[in-house]
């Protein structure tokens, strides 16, 4: 589906090169995400409030950087470049955390997210750009790319489960580095394949882009040392989070105003109603590496056949589903539209917020049902990782696939980032319900803990479940607003849909 030949007979590399960087460009990340508050009570012995606060600021940094890069990638650097740079730091940032001291995890921290959190929007973007505004088979393409991404969690989730029941966490970071390594040679092998299309950058003079390199590099390396301080100040940090993701809402709304053409305006207040439902989504998919993942430690009998199940091979279950759903989404979704018949966003929304809403309402069953040590069955923790995944094959890919659709070219990048900036916000959020969960930092105790945790998931379920409801009956007025179009379903028409831009200082 994804592989195309040009009219030279040549494929078309664009698709599958991006796939193959997905996978190895997330190993890492996925290694800290799934090890990160493990990694600092247990191996660093910081107490639980700490290490769930700096967690999720590292993933609410992460997602909210995202905005950032969307606005550096194709502006102030090509979206190539500003990727291969975040790797480079990356693998700075992995090695610097692999020392077993706190001062290093926070410069390593510091380092990894001014690449990670600055080059996701770069692949998102150089996917997106690839295809005409209504061309549904973007949407394919980033339910494949989806599906690369968690091949990589997989491997991440794997391999971090297998050094956490040794406490090995110097060769797991080193090791993850490697995963970057890959990802940039990749991307460095197909340098033309990956070049900008129509952006600010593009368009610029040779002369002139030079200057921009400059000074997008000291932007980030300001960037970097802001980290260091921020992280180690968790608290300021989520509340600053908070305040900017609450800002761009109203930067939103005034987009929607300002534009002039009808069409664009009802778009942009589609994508800003969308992203509220999508924040409730990820609040509780963000409790996933925090409060879960304690609770799946302390209060889960994870002995299988007489061995201990890491807490990180659950999240497997996660990225099973996802590797092997996006596809066979993405054949459905084109099976079904051939058939006449459109599964539009709302409707997916709406069933990604019932489905993780009943993934954490199940959580209070297996908590009632608990044995006489106040361990729950592993089984309830699948149910609801299951759930959840279902849920995230709703929203995030087509979230991603719904940018080149809702919002006008020259503002793609912005809002890619602002849409995954959302993660983020929800993360601080997610962090909020995560200290309710834990109660008492002092107490492990599941006998302790468990009516906390009860009480926390569900509320989180049955709002979702709320949020649900109240969205299909919006879904009516956000067709209208969204007023979707289908392309042509020929194969001939090439994918690329803007001009190549001037050969860059970097290419052959």
């Amino acid at each position: 589906m994804i592989f195309r030949r040009s009219s030279e007979g040549e494929v078309l590399k664009g698709p599958k090169t991006l796939f193959f960087i997905q996978i190895f460009s997330t190993l890492a990340f996925s290694v800290l995400y799934s090890t990160l508050i493990l990694y600092m009570t247990k191996g660093l012995r910081i107490n639980d409030d700490l290490s769930s606060s700096t967690t999720a600021s590292f993933i609410a940094f992460n997602y909210t950087l995202h905005l950032l890069g969307g606005y550096f990638g194709g502006r102030l650097l090509a979206y190539r470049e500003l990727f291969i740079l975040g790797m480079f730091w990356q693998i700075i940032g992995c090695l610097l955390i692999a020392v077993p001291e706190t001062n290093f995890l926070y410069w390593g921290l510091a380092f990894f997210l001014s690449g990670t959190g600055l080059n996701v929007t770069c692949i998102n973007c150089m996917v997106t750009q690839l295809f005409h505004a209504h061309d549904k088979r973007r949407e394919s393409v980033f339910l494949w790319n989806y599906s690369g991404m968690n091949i990589g969690f997989l491997i991440g989730f794997t391999i971090s489960g297998y050094f956490q029941l040794n406490e090995g966490y110097t060769p797991l970071f080193i090791l993850s580095a490697c995963g970057n390594v890959i990802a940039a040679l990749v991307a460095l092998f197909n340098w033309k394949v990956l070049r900008d299309r129509d952006t600010h950058f593009s368009n610029r003079s040779q002369s002139s882009r030079w200057k921009f390199r400059l000074i997008g590099l000291g932007c980030i390396i300001v960037l970097i040392l802001a980290l260091r301080w921020l992280l180690q100040h968790a608290s300021f940090s989520n509340d600053l989070i908070m305040i900017v993701g609450a800002i761009m809402v109203f930067v939103i709304a005034a987009l929607a105003m300002r534009q002039t053409e009808i069409e664009w305006k009802k778009k942009l207040w589609a994508y800003l109603i969308l992203a509220l439902a999508s924040f409730i989504f990820w609040t509780l998919y963000q409790m996933a590496p925090m409060a879960l993942t304690l609770f799946i430690q302390r209060n889960v009998n994870r002995m299988i056949f007489g061995h201990p199940i890491p807490p990180q091979w659950f999240g497997n279950i996660n990225t099973i589903i996802i590797i092997i759903g996006g596809p066979l989404m993405a054949s459905g979704y084109t099976w079904l539209r051939k058939k006449g018949v459109n599964v539009n966003i709302p409707v997916q929304f709406t069933i990604a917020l019932f489905l993780i809403g009943i993934g954490y309402v199940l959580l209070p069953f297996g908590i009632d049902m608990a044995d006489r040590h106040g361990l729950s069955s592993p089984t309830w923790v699948i149910l609801c990782y299951v759930f959840q995944s279902l849920g995230e094959l709703f929203t995030s890919p087509i979230g991603y696939a719904m940018i080149g659709q809702l919002v006008p070219t020259k503002l793609q990048g912005v809002l890619m980032g602002t849409w995954l900036m959302i993660t983020g916000v929800a993360a601080t959020l997610s962090n909020v319900f995560s200290k309710t969960a834990l109660g008492a930092t002092h107490l492990t105790n599941p006998l302790d803990t468990s009516a906390s945790f009860s009480h926390t998931f569900n509320i989180l379920g049955w709002g979702s479940i709320a949020g649900g409801v109240i969205l299909i009956f919006l879904i009516r007025f956000l067709h209208r607003l969204i007023q979707e179009k289908y392309a042509e379903k020929s194969m001939e028409a090439h994918p690329y849909n803007a001009p190549e831009d001037t050969p860059s200082d970097f290419e052959e």
